[in-house]
C-alpha cells in the first residue's frame, strides 16, 4: 500500500516531478558519457603503447633496464624465440638489438634509440609498419643500401626526407666507437610525438656485426599476445622457462600507463559522486517542498491511525522512486549514446598536436563496461536513500493536532 501511495504522490505535482526526474536523467547521462569518454581515452593510450611501443611482454638481461648498455645482451636470444612461439596466446615474437647513439644528417644531429629488427618478426609485435606515411617498411630495397625507418618528428628535426643519407655513431659492445651509414626509406607517424622523435629502425643483419654482438644475440625479446587477459599467465610461464632472464610486462615497462588506468577509474567515480551530490540536494529540496505542502494531509493520516514509521517510509519511498526513475533513465540513455558513438568516435583533430605531444590519439572512441554501469546504478540507489532521510525525518516531527489546524 505504501509503495502504491508513494508512486501516486510523485505524480500529484506532475511538472515538479518531471523537472527533478529530467535533472537526474541529464546528470546521470552526463556522468555515464563523460566516464566512458575518459575510459576510451585511457584504453586507447594503453592499446597504442602496447601495439607501437612496448608490446605485452619483454625479456632482457636482469641488469639491462637499469644500465641500458650494449654489452648487456641476451645470449642465444634467437633460440629463445622458438620456444616462446609454442606457448598458447603468443601471437608474435621479435628479437631486437637496441643501441643508443647519435644520428646525424647534413649539419644536424640528435640522440636516438636505434632498433635493429627482423622486419617480418617485428610486424607481429608492433604496428609501425601500418603507420608508414611516406616510403616503405623495409621492402624493395637494393642490397647495397642499408634502409632506415624513422619517425616524422625526427625527420622534421633533422630536415631529411626519403633517400636522404643518415649516419649513426655509437659505441659497440667492445667499447669501440663505431659509425654506420643508412638511407631513409620510410617515415612513420604514431600518436606519440616523443616516441617518433626518439626511435629509428634498421635491419638486424645490417647492425649485428657493427654492434659487436654474436649472431642471434639481442637486447630485447618483444612478445605480443592475442589477448591481454592472458598476460599474467604467459608471463609466469616464460619466467619459468628462462629463470636467468628478466621478464617484464607492459605494466612493469610503462608504470605510468598502470597509473593512468587506475587514475582514470578514480576520476570517473569522483565525477559521478560530484554529480550525484548535486542531484541529492535537488531531491532533498523537492521532497521538503512536498512535505511542507502536505502538512495538513500528513497530520490527518497520522490522526486517523497511520503510524509515524509508515509516514517515514512513505516519504522515503517517494524520494527513492524519483532517484531510481531518473537514474535508470539516465543510465540507459548514457549507455545507448556510448554504443551509438563507439564505432565512429569523436574526431578532435584540431587538438591533434597537443594530444600527440602527450602520446594520446586525437580520435576518441567512448567505451564503458557493465561493471561500471552496475556501480553507477548502485550509487544512484544509495543517493536516493540518503536524499530521503532528512525530508522523512521532517515529516516525523509533525504534530497531528497542530497539522490539522494549519491553514
Amino acid at each position: 500500500m505504501i509503495i502504491a501511495v508513494a508512486w501516486r504522490n510523485i505524480w500529484r505535482n506532475r511538472m515538479r516531478s518531471l523537472v527533478i526526474i529530467s535533472a537526474i536523467t541529464l546528470g546521470i547521462f552526463a556522468g555515464v558519457f563523460s566516464t566512458s569518454f575518459m575510459k576510451g581515452m585511457s584504453d586507447q593510450r594503453i592499446e597504442t603503447a602496447i601495439k607501437s611501443e612496448v608490446s605485452h611482454i619483454q625479456i632482457h638481461r636482469p641488469e639491462y633496464r637499469k644500465q641500458d648498455k650494449l654489452k648487456l645482451y641476451l645470449p642465444e636470444a634467437a633460440e629463445k624465440l622458438t620456444k616462446i612461439r609454442k606457448l598458447p596466446h603468443v601471437q608474435g615474437v621479435s628479437n631486437r638489438i637496441v643501441i643508443n647513439g647519435m644520428i646525424s644528417s647534413a649539419g644536424k644531429g640528435s640522440g636516438v634509440k636505434l632498433n635493429a629488427i627482423v622486419p617480418a618478426s617485428e610486424k607481429e609485435v608492433t604496428d609501425i609498419h601500418e603507420q608508414i606515411i611516406d616510403g616503405t617498411y623495409f621492402k624493395d630495397t637494393p642490397k647495397r643500401v642499408k634502409p632506415l625507418v624513422l619517425g616524422q618528428k625526427l625527420a622534421e628535426k633533422l630536415n631529411v626526407q626519403l633517400r636522404s643519407r643518415i649516419v649513426i655513431n655509437f659505441t659497440n659492445a667492445q667499447g669501440v666507437p663505431t659509425s654506420a651509414g643508412f638511407r631513409v626509406t620510410g617515415i612513420y607517424k604514431t600518436a606519440n610525438h616523443n616516441f617518433d622523435g626518439m626511435n629509428v629502425y634498421a635491419r638486424y643483419q645490417d647492425l649485428q656485426q657493427p654492434s659487436g654482438l654474436p649472431q642471434g644475440g639481442g637486447h630485447k625479446i618483444a612478445i605480443y599476445l592475442d589477448e591481454n587477459e592472458a598476460l599474467s599467465q604467459t608471463k609466469s610461464k616464460i619466467q619459468e622457462m628462462f629463470p636467468e632472464a628478466e621478464v617484464s610486462d607492459w605494466k612493469d615497462l610503462s608504470p605510468e600507463l598502470t597509473y593512468l588506468n587506475e587514475a582514470m577509474d578514480q576520476y570517473m567515480y569522483v565525477i559521478i559522486i560530484i554529480i550525484l551530490l548535486a542531484l541529492c540536494f535537488g531531491i532533498i529540496n523537492t521532497m521538503l517542498m512536498a512535505v511542507l505542502e502536505r502538512v495538513k494531509e500528513l497530520g490527518m493520516l497520522m490522526a486517523i491511525g497511520m503510524t509515524r514509521i509508515r509516514v517515514f517510509f512513505m516519504i522515503m519511498t517517494e524520494s527513492v522512486f524519483l532517484s531510481l526513475t531518473g537514474g535508470f533513465t539516465g543510465v540507459i540513455v548514457g549507455y545507448l549514446a556510448v554504443k551509438l558513438t563507439a564505432k565512429t568516435g569523436f574526431d578532435l583533430s584540431m587538438y591533434a598536436e597537443g594530444f600527440q605531444a602527450l602520446g594520446w590519439s586525437s580520435h576518441i572512441y567512448p567505451d564503458i563496461d557493465i561493471n561500471t554501469l552496475l556501480n553507477i546504478t548502485i550509487l544512484v540507489i544509495i543517493t536516493g536513500i540518503l536524499s530521503s532521510i532528512y525530508p522523512s525525518i521532517k515529516a516525523l516531527k509533525l504534530n497531528p493536532a497542530e497539522s490539522i489546524r494549519t491553514e
